[in-house]
């Protein structure tokens, strides 16, 4: 890697709901910037079932890439790990959230000030390596409210990370049924006009 030119740093948000896919296209966007891609893990295998879907993540990957896994604590991880790459995705900022949220549970407040200075520190770090970033998340507001206040909490919190995210992401994409749509594109061209 030294002495080889590095990719511009630059940040793409993808979104989508579950099963839109999100992490394959990541993924794929991944591979096309570089071969030095870190991969970013958040979740964790709490369950059966969670730790078989980690494991067909883990089988998609390339064998090349390296994977950092980091539930919380995302930036403090990734601290030392950008020298040799030149892109970081990280799949996902949902679960990043909810970690988050659970480890703050009485106080929802710490929690998205948790989330937040994450986010802030992440994107720096990235910047400053002059490494794209690639972020999955979900987007979880456009369905039923959560019966529970912890439900809403989070649904609220994720929405405003993902908010502040975009405002500082060159692209934002929106996978519908597999299909990416450049919402940040679309919302920088939408002609406002009134009668």
């Amino acid at each position: 890697m030294d002495g080889e030119p590095r990719a511009r740093s630059r940040t793409i948000l993808i979104l989508g709901g579950a099963r839109s896919g999100k992490s394959d296209y990541a993924q794929s966007l991944a591979a096309k910037f570089s071969e030095e891609v870190l991969f970013v893990a958040t979740a964790t295998g709490q369950d059966e079932e969670m730790a078989e879907r980690i494991a067909l993540h883990r089988a998609r990957r390339p064998q090349g890439w390296r994977t950092l896994e980091a539930p919380v604590g995302v930036a403090a991880a990734l601290r030392g790990h950008l020298r040799c790459h030149d892109v970081v995705l990280m799949d996902c900022l949902t679960l990043l959230a909810a970690n988050l949220l659970l480890q703050y549970e009485q106080r929802p407040d710490l929690a998205e000030a948790a989330l937040m200075a994450e986010l802030d520190e992440i994107l720096a770090l990235c910047e400053n390596a002059q490494a794209v970033l690639i972020v999955v998340s979900n987007e979880v507001g456009m369905g039923v409210v959560p019966a529970y206040p912890l439900g809403r909490y989070y649904r609220d919190i994720l929405g405003r990370a993902n908010q502040r995210l975009a405002g500082r992401a060159d692209h934002v994409l929106l996978l519908i049924a597999g299909l990416p749509v450049d919402i940040k594109a679309l919302a920088h061209d939408f002609p406002l006009q009134w009668d």
